[in-house]
C-alpha cells in the first residue's frame, strides 16, 4: 500500500460508521482496478455481498467494468476500474499577490490551471471576486464540469485552527477583518468547502502526488510574501494545537532585529520578507546602479530572473536571504530530524543556486545523527503545488466522508 492510501486509511480507522460500500468504494479507488472476488478476499466478504453492493455502486459512475483479468482456473474475472474523472475538484490558492486555480479529478491529476496576479492580502471583496472568475473558467472547459463538482479546498496564507476554519489571523491578513468570508462558495457552488494553511497544503500535495510520497517525514517551506512551513510527520499533516505549527515567519533570528508586524523583534520575515528583500534591493542601489532590479517595482520573479542571468545584486540577495533561511532550516534539522525538506513558492527555480549553501552549513553545522537522513530538494510541483495541495485535502475528506462521492449532485446556483 503506498503513503497515500496509508494517510487514508489510517484517518479512517479513527472514524465510525462506516458500511460495506464505503470500504469497498475506497479499496477500488486505491486498487485503480480490481475484480469483485479480489474485493471479497481483501476484505473477508461473500462474493454474493460484494456483487450486490457493486451493483449499487455502478449506477453513480465511480466505477465501471473495463474488461476480463487474469484467471485462476475457472471463468476470467470482471475487472472494476475506479472512473477517476467522474467527479472534478476545485482547489484555490490565494496568495498575497495572487489567486490560482486548480482543477483536478479524483486522482489528482490536473485538467485545468488558471492564475491572475492580484493583491488578495489587502483586498477581500475583490479576491472574491477573482476566485468566481477563475472557478467558473475552470468548471466551463469541462463538459458537465459544474454538475460534476464534488468539493472545494482552498489554501490560505494564514494558521487555520482546524476547529474554527472560518477564522484568519488578523495580524497576517487584516484586511480579511479575522474572516476567510468563503463560505459563500458553499452557498454558489452548493458543495463542501474545506480551509487550510498554504504550506501545510503544499507538504499535503508532495507527500501525496510526487516522488516523495513514500517519505513519511518531511517538511515542506513556501518562500512567498512570508514565509511557512508545512509538517508531514509519520505520513500526516502536524498542524499544532491551534493550526499555527509552521508559521516560520515569525521564528526569532535576531533579538536586536527590525521591529515585526507582528510586534515582536527580529523575526525572519523581516529579513526574508519580499518587502524586506525590497528594501535590500533599495540599499544596495549605489553598489549596483546598472542591475535591472531597480526598474520598476521588482519582485519575487524578477529576482530569480536576474539571478539566473548571474545579475551580481540579485545575487547578493539570493546569497544573503539564503543565509538567513539556512539559519532557520538548521535548527529544524536538529529539532525535528525530517528525512526531507522541501523548497517551494518563491527562489524554488532557483535550484542549485539555493539549495548548495544550505546543503553545505546543514553538512556543517547539523547534528551528525541527522546528516544522513535530511535531504533537501526544491518542489516537484513548482507554483501549482498549494492549488493542488488544496484540492488534494478535498480529496482526502472525500474518502474520510465517502458519502459525498455517492450522493446526488446539486447543480450550482451561478450569481
Amino acid at each position: 500500500m503506498n503513503n497515500i492510501n496509508s494517510n487514508i486509511e489510517t484517518e479512517i480507522d479513527k472514524q465510525n460508521g462506516f458500511t460495506l460500500k464505503d470500504k469497498i468504494l475506497r479499496l477500488i479507488w486505491r486498487e485503480s482496478q480490481i475484480s469483485r472476488a479480489e474485493i471479497a478476499r481483501q476484505l473477508n466478504l461473500s462474493r454474493s455481498t460484494v456483487t450486490e453492493i457493486i451493483k449499487e455502486l455502478l449506477p453513480t459512475g465511480l466505477l465501471a467494468e473495463v474488461g476480463s483479468g487474469e484467471s485462476s482456473g475457472g471463468r476470467k474475472p470482471i475487472v472494476l476500474e475506479f472512473q477517476d474523472e467522474a467527479k472534478v475538484i476545485l482547489g484555490i490558492d490565494i496568495g498575497a499577490s495572487h489567486v490560482s486555480v486548480a482543477m483536478t479529478d479524483l486522482r489528482g491529476n490536473l485538467l485545468f490551471w488558471n492564475e491572475k496576479d492580484f493583491p488578495a492580502r489587502e483586498d477581500a471583496s475583490g479576491t472574491y471576486k477573482i476566485i468566481d472568475q477563475l472557478c467558473n473558467e475552470c468548471l466551463a472547459s469541462q463538459k458537465y464540469g459544474y454538475d460534476k463538482l464534488l468539493s472545494i479546498g482552498v489554501a490560505v496564507p494564514s494558521p487555520v485552527d482546524p476547529f474554527h476554519p472560518e477564522y484568519l489571523s488578523e495580524t497576517i491578513i487584516p484586511a480579511w477583518h479575522g474572516k476567510s468570508g468563503l463560505e459563500r462558495l458553499r452557498e454558489k457552488y452548493q458543495v463542501p468547502v474545506y480551509l487550510d494553511n498554504d504550506a501545510n497544503l503544499g507538504a499535503l500535495a508532495e507527500n501525496w502526488w510526487t516522488t516523495t510520497k513514500d517519505v513519511n517525514d518531511l517538511i515542506y517551506i513556501k518562500l512567498s510574501s512570508g514565509i511557512g512551513a508545512g509538517f508531514v510527520f509519520g505520513g500526516k499533516l502536524y498542524r499544532g494545537a491551534k493550526g499555527i505549527a509552521g508559521e516560520m515567519s515569525h521564528m526569532p533570528i535576531d533579538p536586536n532585529g527590525k521591529l515585526c508586524g507582528c510586534g515582536l523583534r527580529g523575526c525572519l520575515a523581516t529579513v526574508l520578507s519580499i518587502w524586506a528583500l525590497k528594501a535590500r534591493i533599495a540599499s544596495l542601489s549605489e553598489l549596483y546602479p546598472e542591475s535591472p532590479l531597480h526598474i520598476g517595482d521588482s519582485g519575487i520573479l524578477e529576482i530569480e530572473n536576474a539571478a539566473l542571468a548571474d545579475d551580481p545584486l540579485a545575487l547578493q540577495i539570493v546569497n544573503e536571504a539564503t543565509e538567513y533561511l539556512t539559519t532557520a532550516i538548521v535548527s529544524l534539522v536538529n529539532m525535528m530530524n525530517p528525512e526531507m525538506i522541501i523548497i517551494g513558492g518563491s527562489f524554488a527555480r532557483l535550484g542549485d543556486i539555493l539549495l548548495d549553501p544550505i546543503r553545505k552549513t546543514i553538512n556543517d553545522t547539523a547534528l551528525v545523527s541527522t546528516i544522513p537522513k535530511t535531504r533537501l530538494k526544491v518542489s516537484e510541483l513548482g507554483s501549482k503545488g498549494i492549488a493542488i495541495g488544496a484540492a488534494t485535502l478535498a480529496i482526502e475528506q472525500a474518502f474520510i466522508e465517502p458519502e459525498l462521492l455517492t450522493r446526488s449532485s446539486a447543480p450550482a446556483v451561478l450569481k
